[in-house]
């Protein structure tokens, strides 16, 4: 069996868009008639670069080769360039094709992924989400307000939910970690007493921010946020010093989560060295894919550390994290997105119940994608899938912070 043929689809949701602007979708058939289906979370250029990219790792380093070799094919993406470095770009063009191999590779077997990984660890797995507006709430005031937050976690919890995440801490810039305006500390912490009170002790509060931070403002925030006991604090300072968000795991009592802008074990591993983070929040289509972070997950039993993989994407990155989850012993949540779109893609074939994800035996990823609805969807835009923005954070009129790709409608 050999890897002869790719397509890259573009695939925009429609309004209000939960998920980014696009996913990218990569379909990968074999000389025996097996199709894969993978995602790239990479975006750090925009879809028609990166779909080059994506088209010259796959030729380059996977056609005609059998899908099996997946550390073969991971070490010579790794290493193109004369590198052996983490690259951003690169491995998350590499990540959606890996999951597309092990797509192929379930198939051929007739058996799940998570079979081929180290068999069923877990019979279901607990399911969390962002907090998204009900259908009655104004769609731009909904992100300051304490109360629709609380609204929208009770609603969760009564679908059977235990943890919401939420980010209300201000702007996310391209200038890097900023002191916190104390109203963002002040919104914060009305956030998590209204969401507390909402859920009592039937959920975990999953405290999310994006890097914003410096050093000190995280700590700043961190401690503000404590009396309510939430179960992270995610990414609290900007990704790529680890020793200054250790700093911030030292000094807050709230365990810090990371990882979603995180690649390779390489990156993973010297978090957990450094003490930043005890909660790895890798998303499958940029980490390195399945394998990789089976790896991470391994390491981080050492460091008795646990993985939460992260969703901010279609639900063909969400089945791999779904299947990676099944197969560890060391999964603490698995991140969910429950729009009508992200069910229809794959025909409803995995569904979160009652706050949790049950995979069944069904070969491959276990998902039916619906081809003629991805390629209904063109992605028609010039922004990147999540936006940074270049303001600075405002410390006289407040920040309402929306994130890297606002709902414009419903």
């Amino acid at each position: 069996m050999r890897l002869t043929d790719l397509d890259v689809i573009i695939t925009a949701p429609p309004a209000p868009g939960w998920g980014g602007r696009y996913w990218i979708l990569v379909k990968v058939t074999t000389d025996t008639g097996l199709v894969g289906w993978g995602e790239c979370y990479a975006s750090t250029i925009g879809p028609d670069a990166m779909t080059h990219v994506i088209k010259d790792v796959f030729e380059r380093h996977m056609q005609g080769r059998n899908p099996e070799d997946i550390e073969y094919m991971f070490r010579r993406v790794y290493s193109s360039g004369f590198t052996q470095r983490p690259d951003l770009t690169v491995m998350g063009a590499w990540s959606g094709l890996e999951i597309a191999c092990w797509d192929i590779l379930g198939k051929d077997r007739d058996r799940p992924v998570y079979a081929l990984i180290g068999g069923r660890m877990n019979d279901r797995v607990r399911a969390y989400t962002y907090l998204y507006p009900l259908d009655h709430h104004d769609l731009h005031e909904f992100w300051t307000s304490p109360d629709m937050a609380g609204e929208v976690a009770a609603h969760l919890v009564a679908k059977g939910y235990t943890a919401v995440k939420f980010d209300p801490a201000g702007p996310y810039t391209m200038r890097g970690g900023h002191m916190p305006a104390m109203s963002d500390i002040s919104q914060s912490v009305a956030f998590c007493k209204a969401i507390r009170e909402a859920v009592g002790d039937k959920a975990d509060l999953l405290f999310g921010t994006h890097g914003q931070f410096s050093t000190a403002g995280a700590i700043r925030l961190g401690q503000a946020l404590e009396p309510y006991s939430p179960l992270w604090f995610e990414e609290p300072i900007p990704p790529d010093n680890h020793a200054e968000m250790a700093k911030v795991a030292q000094q807050v009592r709230i365990p810090v989560a990371t990882g979603e802008r995180l690649t390779t074990k390489a990156e993973f591993a010297e978090v957990l060295r450094q003490g930043a983070a005890t909660i790895l929040q890798p998303a499958l289509g940029r980490a390195g894919g399945i394998w990789e972070m089976k790896k991470v997950a391994a390491i981080a039993e050492v460091y008795n550390a646990q993985m939460a993989p992260h969703l901010y994407a279609g639900p063909i990155e969400w089945a791999a994290n779904l299947h990676l989850a099944t197969a560890i012993p060391n999964y603490l949540l698995a991140e969910s997105i429950e729009t009508p779109f992200h069910d229809a893609l794959i025909k409803g074939s995995i569904r979160v119940d009652n706050g949790y994800v049950s995979l069944s035996e069904a070969p491959g990823l276990g998902i039916e994608i619906d081809e003629e609805l991805a390629r209904a969807h063109p992605f028609t835009g010039d922004d990147l899938h999540l936006n940074m923005r270049d303001a600075p954070c405002e410390y006289q009129n407040g920040n309402r912070f929306e994130g890297g790709s606002p709902a414009t409608s419903r």
